[in-house]
């Protein structure tokens, strides 16, 4: 969702980042930059801001295998290490059990930006 991408560093809400998922996303924003239609430099300048932004999460206790996607299980640990209330995501189905199992809410972005009053 943009308007959730055009709220970071505006005091709406916090995330956490870890070192595998700024790599992740380094990685996918670099293999897409043509249909993205940004420079690598612009990309990277995205990536940094997110670092200066974001709350730099150390994972220490993997929980894997807890879903069916590697990547997805990084973003649960990240979540669980970070002490979040939500993760926020159009991925649903591939986070069955997470918030029965940790308490963690997943929601879509239009559901987060419902819930911190940015549409009605």
């Amino acid at each position: 969702s943009f308007l959730l991408l055009s709220l970071i560093g505006q005091d709406k809400f916090e995330f956490c980042l870890s070192v595998p998922l700024i790599l992740e996303y380094e990685e996918l924003l670099l293999a897409f930059k043509e249909s993205i239609g940004l420079e690598e430099e612009e990309l990277q300048d995205i990536l940094n801001y997110l670092c200066l932004v974001g709350i730099s999460t150390k994972v220490y206790f993997l929980w894997r295998p807890f879903l069916k996607d590697s990547s997805d299980d990084m973003i649960l640990e990240l979540a669980v290490a970070g002490g979040c209330d939500s993760i926020v995501t159009y991925n649903m189905k591939d986070f069955k059990n997470v918030e029965k199992k940790f308490g963690i809410k997943v929601i879509t972005p239009k559901q987060f930006l419902l819930e911190i009053g940015e549409i009605k």
